[in-house]
């Protein structure tokens, strides 16, 4: 059943939508004067940093914003007719029928009591009235399509017995049930592992080329937006800045704000040293201390007094010569986009100095109860890390790269202290502390090994003051002889991360998540830490505040000569800043070298996937295209012999099975580059780069 057939203009048409939160104390709007169309089968990307307005336009096209939210101006028209005129009934039937939404946690939108199979079965038998045979075969055809394994075993599955890249296609799968006309996606692929992320983006191109299906994508990624729209929508504080076609925006930028966010993410050629990223100056305004006339005004470059914040509407103007390009700036015309652009202050390139931190044949295994609800029964180990060698120096970033379950937190644990070691040793400064739990360890110790986490809003007390947290580090690691020592160093380290000294008296719900992580790194830094372990320190940031906050950590560690662990799954940033890279897959270190090594052929089969999966937000970069087929295996049952095995493209190549027999030794390559794989020399030597920038 085709329900485009009988319609053939714009399948949404959003023009000048206004929608406003109302407060006890006043009017919040949220989207102001905000247009876009979608065409049939055209995918379009809604692009900004949270807080923007990007999910509530999301909402306002569910018409879903509750009790507070209202559309105080403008309309939602889909398929000619408008949201706001339909009844509940009509509603209803749009809604999960006509208009579907896949948002950013797949386990939200699934029943956790109940079979996926009647969940997915649910869907055209309420919408249809179909018959539950027929809802079955539905739901087999959909789960064949979403690519995913043995679709009868999945039917009859619980949410919680998948993965999350499996839970998250078993959403896409719900959504497209009753194929849909236009599919909103809100952060699609935010939760998930980037080769996961890969293999979802390809499913959802080809599934809306298949079922025809238009979409409206909601990101913060603009590489992601690239390689899934063919047209993008950029919004900043409530209102769409720049709209045009894919390339026109990203190649003829017409937006300061666009620019200033391109400038702010780590495209190849970016350089820590050389060429700095440019992070975009001040914060985000709140929605009700938005400035008079341009909202980017006070944080733009070419912001002119008396013009830019004359008291009023700023309109979209047309760019002429190019495909429905649009921008809301008043001085577009006159600014020459193509010069060249300031670079950031250069920096020397610090040397490494001597060994800090040494690990040698680390493994850390885990024994855990075959029945683990109720105990008993045999135990099966797992065996987080295998055999873990490498060696860190002072002044030096390496970066530990890999997908959720390589071992990489349980690594940071055992040289935290959280965990205690189970085979070989970690030497700090020449002094084992694999078996000292954290409690036994001494207070230098404690505030040599510090730590930054993802999120921080978890690490920061919410009743405790921001100063009175950096004094309390400061006088666990036994700094300071008074009180006022201790404040004095307190603001201090608050200017160190370049935050105002005010900011000791403030509460951490009065502040950003860059602001919060801020004081995270504050902390970290307070004992003079010789090492700090970074645990995705910027993934839950926006992008110009990752690079203001990358930045950061960088000039923190010249100064103070810290040896920086850099967890993350985000090669861009890896390449932009680490010295060396650690590759891990299932418990074993795959590849490491230094970035250079690590970034140019001959890669480890599982790099050289990771790098085809991030996304690059750059149209003249051509990328080598590889899905991995299948799951991350399970740390409690994993492969025979090499462990990448059962997703490796080039195990072909290797004679006699030997990949499935024998766990590989670990080769050196030219210059100390390290692979764990069983591939021949000539074979390596084959490989071709993944990321080819294309020449000027």
């Amino acid at each position: 059943m085709n329900k485009l057939a009988d319609y053939d203009g714009p399948i949404l048409e959003i023009n000048k939508l206004s929608i406003s939160f109302f407060t006890r104390l006043r009017e919040i709007p949220a989207v102001m004067d905000f247009s876009v169309t979608v065409q049939p089968g055209e995918a379009v990307g809604l692009v900004g940093e949270s807080g923007c307005g990007k999910s509530t336009v999301a909402l306002g096209v569910m018409q879903d914003l509750g009790k507070n939210g209202r559309v105080v101006g403008g309309t939602i028209k889909f398929k000619g007719r408008d949201l706001a005129e339909m009844s509940a009934e009509e509603l209803r039937d749009i809604r999960g029928n006509e208009i579907a939404m896949i948002y950013q946690e797949p386990m939200a939108s699934l029943n956790p009591a109940m079979k996926i199979g009647k969940q997915l079965m649910e869907v055209p038998m309420i919408h249809e009235g179909v018959s539950e045979k027929v809802a079955y075969q539905r739901a087999l055809e959909v789960v064949t399509d979403v690519r995913l394994p043995d679709p009868e075993r999945m039917l009859n599955s619980f949410p919680h017995q998948l993965s999350g890249g499996q839970q998250q296609r078993i959403v896409i799968a719900m959504a497209l049930m009753s194929k849909p006309s236009l599919l909103i996606l809100d952060e699609p692929t935010t939760a998930l592992d980037v080769t996961v992320e890969a293999a979802v983006v390809e499913l959802v191109k080809d599934l809306g080329k298949k079922y025809g299906t238009s979409m409206l994508f909601i990101s913060h990624n603009l590489g992601l937006v690239l390689e899934t729209c063919d047209r993008l929508c950029v919004m900043y504080s409530g209102e769409a800045v720049e709209r045009g076609s894919i390339h026109d925006v990203f190649d003829e930028m017409q937006h300061p704000y666009t620019q200033a966010l391109f400038r702010s993410i780590p495209l190849p050629g970016a350089d820590k040293n050389s060429r700095p990223l440019v992070a975009i100056p001040g914060n985000f305004p709140l929605p009700h201390e938005r400035p008079p006339g341009c909202n980017f005004g006070p944080r733009c470059d070419y912001f002119e007094e008396g013009r830019c914040d004359q008291d009023m509407v700023i309109p979209m103007s047309p760019v002429h010569g190019n495909d429905r390009h649009e921008t809301r700036c008043l001085k577009f015309q006159e600014i020459d986009w193509n010069a060249p652009i300031t670079v950031g202050e250069q920096k020397e390139k610090t040397a490494p100095g001597k060994v800090v931190l040494k690990m040698d044949n680390l493994k850390k295994y885990y024994e855990v109860a075959a029945n683990a609800l109720f105990g008993g029964g045999d135990t099966k180990v797992v065996k987080a890390n295998e055999t873990l060698s490498f060696e860190a120096r002072e002044s030096e970033t390496l970066a530990i790269v890999g997908e959720s379950g390589c071992g990489k937190s349980t690594f940071a644990k055992v040289l935290m202290g959280l965990e205690t070691a189970t085979e070989g040793q970690i030497l700090l400064d020449n002094r084992n502390i694999e078996q000292i739990p954290i409690e036994e360890r001494d207070t230098k110790t404690v505030s040599d090994v510090q730590m930054v986490f993802q999120n921080p809003f978890d690490t920061l007390n919410p009743s405790m003051t921001v100063g009175r947290q950096i004094m309390r580090a400061l006088e666990i690691f036994g700094i300071g002889n008074s009180e006022a020592e201790r404040r004095k160093r307190m603001l201090e380290l608050l200017d160190l991360v370049k935050l105002p000294r005010a900011f000791a008296d403030r509460m951490p719900r009065q502040l950003s998540g860059g602001q919060k992580q801020r004081v995270g790194i504050a902390r970290a830094f307070a004992g003079g830490a010789r090492i700090v372990v970074a645990d995705e320190p910027v993934s839950a940031l926006d992008v110009s505040v990752q690079a203001a906050v990358t930045d950061l950590l960088m000039e923190i560690q010249r100064n103070e000569k810290t040896t920086l662990l850099f967890i993350s799954h985000d090669l861009s940033i890896v390449r932009y800043l680490s010295d060396r890279v650690m590759v891990m897959y299932l418990g074993h270190v795959v590849e490491l070298g230094d970035t250079d090594q690590v970034f140019a052929p001959p890669y480890h089969p599982y790099t050289e996937a990771l790098l085809s999966a991030v996304p690059i937000a750059d149209t003249s970069v051509e990328k080598e295209h590889i899905v991995l087929e299948g799951d991350i295996p399970s740390a409690m049952n994993p492969p025979p012999g090499c462990p990448f095995q059962t997703r490796c493209r080039w195990k072909s190549e290797v004679p006699g099975g030997l990949c499935e027999k024998d766990v590989p030794p670990v080769r050196t390559l030219d210059g100390g580059h390290q692979i764990k794989c069983h591939l021949s020399d000539d074979v390596l030597e084959r490989m071709t780069p993944v990321i080819k920038v294309a020449a000027e």
